[in-house]
């Protein structure tokens, strides 16, 4: 019998005193806000102040998405720059004194003061060009753009960079470099919105383009790269640099990666428009993305996080191998609102891998299963963890018919995950959680109206209602609903919510913001371009060769970056390729979308890996490839996509139920390949057999439908024969 089995007397004595012992809640904490490693931690005035610049960033995007909306490029251009403003007060650019770290020398302090004298002039220059501007000058004289504002902006923002990384001072204090950086920051903007709010605007990216949009550009453009290293690490920053080194040195390289050329000046005056930064990527986090992470906060403020964690503990909590259940339940609901697997990890995973591990579950295949959960949390409608929005904006297909073409592939995601789990529990002999370690389901049944929000959402999206409307009545749907709950959000709950949300986004808005520099580079060399024909030259040979190099590039872009950015990148060099093979945009772009999902768990960089390994306390490499073995699905279903579109929805009812259900079982099938269980142990022979009805039954075809159910029933009837539906569980335990 299986370890719960054996469990069963103990469980039948605790029951009689579950009434006074049972808990009401395990999930406390998940909706506390994460804090970074380099995120300063104020107090006193400072984080009044920092709160205040929080709440206006906020408030700034509701109000100007709902009630008051500015001029396209304007309202990006602020958006980027309320970002780089925040992040550089909240997220320190070097590791912070303590007992292992000297604070550093008055000598670096007194050197970035004196950095903000040039810093205010060229700011005080922005004003002046802007009263030269409002005059009857059509430009300003390009000795005053080079002399008194482009070359005194790029040396301060390059020393204060500089300087930062050697500023070492207490979590608690404020760095001068950094105040510095946030002038550069309003002064790169500010005359980015005087230029382009004139006809200077049509100029970019030609030779008449002045000379200003160029440096501002560029310091923009540093900014931007240094706050995505403080936020998101160096993958996404190297991969920039690499982008950035191929501009110019493209005309020299040989074969389809030669191109004729741009100059520093055409190059940086329009890759901050919408051909760049301020392009598709930018036209996402500045609307989709920071309202549904206001929503994001709003949930978390009302503990609604807690409440999805706590219901997939009362619902899977008593199943065999109970707690990894439960991860992939509470990481599927809490990846509806989270934008980031490794952030998912975090936040779910600090519950559930302790939990798993206590249970039987070595510590690695307890931070695999959460980091695997974890990352479909982003393929989950209907928000997908932002990269939808993006997929929209880039295809111009409407984000409800995305969200519906996501529910098959999700739902094969997270059933290879679940009979993974049970598998390997079976295999293992593990137990579930008794009834007095988890809430009672009864009781929880009868807070269900917390989901109302998500379902408020999905109703109105599917009603009609454009993305924003539906997103600010779901949002204010979440400050109703908690006065139903212990957790009322009065004015001072909504204004810590507006808080959280302006420090949760600065994350998504750099990355975001760092990849739309990459897909400038893209766009105005042409690379993506020759992508595409290097795509066609091996689709000629084979359409599955040049599937398989497209998800090779999908994934090498993806390492190290966050989804959203990963997307946003492969979908401008790979997609197009996929495109022009003759594939559907909607199966070309999910195709690449998978796997810059997947990245998060592919080894050897592997983000979501890597946090879940921070906290089950297992080597990173070794998390990154059994994640890698829990998810392997994710890694066949993209090429069913291509072989048979009803898992996008697209064909008959009765197509997509056969492919949906036939793909489902041939999940099962693939599970119990990698887990060597079925209804008992399964031998080499048979996991060979498993693997090819798997394969035969997620392909789609009518005749390999058949017969990879036929292989499933022999494989039935003999496991059923051999271990009489898992009466010898125990063996191998």
């Amino acid at each position: 019998m299986s370890h719960k089995t054996d469990q069963e007397p103990n469980d039948l004595k605790d029951d009689a005193h579950a009434a006074s012992v049972i808990p009401e809640s395990i999930a406390d904490g998940v909706d506390e806000d994460v804090v970074e490693p380099n995120r300063r931690l104020f107090t006193g005035w400072q984080f009044l102040l920092f709160a205040a610049l929080a709440i206006a960033y906020s408030s700034f995007h509701l109000i100007s998405l709902n009630v008051y909306p500015m001029e396209t490029w304007s309202f990006r251009i602020v958006h980027i720059a309320g970002a780089l403003i925040l992040g550089y007060g909240l997220f320190a650019g070097a590791r912070f004194a303590d007992d292992d770290h000297q604070a550093s020398g008055d000598w670096i302090k007194w050197l970035s003061y004196a950095l903000l004298i040039p810093a205010a002039y060229t700011l005080a220059q922005v004003f002046l060009m802007h009263q030269t501007l409002s005059g009857e000058a059509m430009r300003i004289d390009p000795n005053v753009e080079n002399w008194h504002y482009g070359y005194p902006l790029m040396a301060t923002t390059a020393g204060a960079i500089v300087l930062s990384w050697f500023y070492r001072q207490a979590r608690h204090r404020f760095n001068p470099a950094d105040l510095v950086l946030m002038v550069c920051a309003l002064a790169s903007a500010g005359y980015l919105l005087v230029a382009y709010n004139t006809n200077i605007r049509m100029s970019t990216g030609t030779s008449f383009a002045p000379s200003g949009i160029s440096w501002a550009a560029i310091a923009g453009s540093l900014l931007i790269l240094e706050l995505t290293r403080r936020v998101a690490g160096l993958a996404l920053v190297v991969i920039s640099a690499v982008f950035l080194t191929y501009v110019f040195a493209g005309p020299y390289l040989p074969g389809f990666l030669g191109y004729p050329g741009l100059s520093l000046q055409r190059f940086f005056s329009q890759v901050y428009t919408d051909a760049g930064i301020l392009g598709p990527t930018t036209a996402v986090s500045s609307t989709y993305i920071i309202l549904f992470i206001i929503f994001a906060a709003f949930l978390q403020a009302s503990k609604v996080g807690d409440y999805f964690v706590n219901f997939a503990f009362a619902a899977a909590g008593r199943a065999r191998g109970g707690p990894a259940k439960v991860a992939i339940f509470a990481s599927g609901l809490m990846g509806m609102i989270n934008g980031t697997s490794a952030g998912n990890v975090v936040s779910t995973g600090s519950l559930t891998i302790p939990l798993m591990k206590k249970v039987g579950y070595p510590a690695r295949s307890a931070g695999a299963i959460e980091a695997a959960a974890s990352t479909g949390g982003q393929i989950m409608p209907p928000i997908m963890g932002a990269g939808a929005f993006i997929m929209a904006e880039v295809t111009g297909i409407p984000y409800t018919e995305i969200a519906l073409a996501a529910v098959i592939p999700a739902i094969l995601y997270f059933a290879s995950i679940y009979f993974m789990v049970d598998f390997e529990a079976a295999r293992k002999g593990m137990r579930g959680m008794r009834k007095d370690e988890i809430p009672l389901f009864s009781k929880l049944v009868k807070q269900v109206y917390l989901f109302a929000p998500i379902i408020i959402l999905i109703v109105a999206l599917f009603m009609g209602y454009s993305v924003i409307r539906a997103g600010t009545l779901a949002t204010a749907s979440a400050a109703v609903v908690s006065w139903l709950s212990p957790n009322k959000m009065g004015f001072r709950a909504i204004l810590k919510a507006l808080q959280i949300a302006g420090t949760m986004s600065i994350q998504i808005i750099a990355v975001c913001a760092c990849a739309g520099l990459i897909v400038g580079v893209i766009s105005l060399t042409g690379v993506g371009a020759r992508f595409s024909s290097l795509l066609l030259g091996l689709a000629g040979v084979s359409q599955l060769l040049a599937l398989v190099f497209a998800m090779l590039i999908s994934i090498l872009l993806g390492m190290g970056m966050p989804t959203t950015a990963a997307y946003a990148v492969a979908a401008s060099v790979v997609a197009p390729g996929l495109i022009n093979i003759g594939i559907e945009p909607l199966i070309a772009h999910f195709f690449v979308f998978y796997f810059a999902v997947v990245s998060a768990i592919t080894p050897p960089v592997a983000l979501a890996s890597y946090a879940a390994a921070g906290i089950s306390g297992d080597n990173p490499m070794g998390t990154s490839v059994a994640s890698f073995k829990i998810g392997l699905a994710a890694f066949i279903v993209p090429f069913m996509f291509f072989y048979s579109p009803a898992m996008l929805m697209e064909g008959s009812p009765m197509q997509i139920l056969r492919v949906g259900l036939t793909a489902t079982l041939g999940i099962v099938l693939l599970s119990g390949m990698v887990q060597k269980w079925f209804f008992g142990p399964v031998n080499l022979v048979q996991r060979v057999v498993m693997l090819v009805g798997a394969l035969f039954l997620i392909y789609g075809g009518i005749y390999t439908d058949i017969a990879g159910l036929a292989i499933g029933i022999v494989l039935f009837m003999m496991q059923r024969k051999m271990h009489g539906g898992g009466s010898k569980t125990a063996q191998a335990g």
